[in-house]
């Protein structure tokens, strides 16, 4: 027996469908595929199979900073540093890259 399909046209911005993309492909599974899970996903649900969201705190670039607000957050990580809340850079950079490893497969 064969198996129906039907076509879905869909604007996407290249850049997202690019990466997105090149995550499937990663994965071995093509976009149709991957576009076929989520429908499936949706259908399983009932609904979206993720909780869209906006997060609590909005990451904020350097430049899209004011100079009291960029000076506030330098105060407040001097405050955490004196007060032993971090960990030295070089543990950082070493746990960074073994995530960056343990999800690369």
């Amino acid at each position: 027996m064969a198996i129906k399909s039907s076509n879905v046209a869909a604007r996407v911005e290249p850049e997202i469908k690019e990466k997105a993309e090149a995550i499937l492909a990663q994965l071995g599974i093509s976009a149709s595929n991957g576009i076929n899970m989520f429908y499936r996903q949706i259908i399983l649900w009932n609904g979206l199979p993720f909780r869209p969201s906006i997060p609590d705190k909005r990451i904020v670039a350097f430049e899209d900073m004011s100079r009291e607000e960029f000076d506030a957050k330098m105060a407040r990580g001097l405050a955490q540093a004196k007060s032993g809340e971090g960990i030295p850079a070089d543990e950082f950079f070493a746990s960074l890259r073994q995530e960056i490893m343990d999800s690369n497969g």
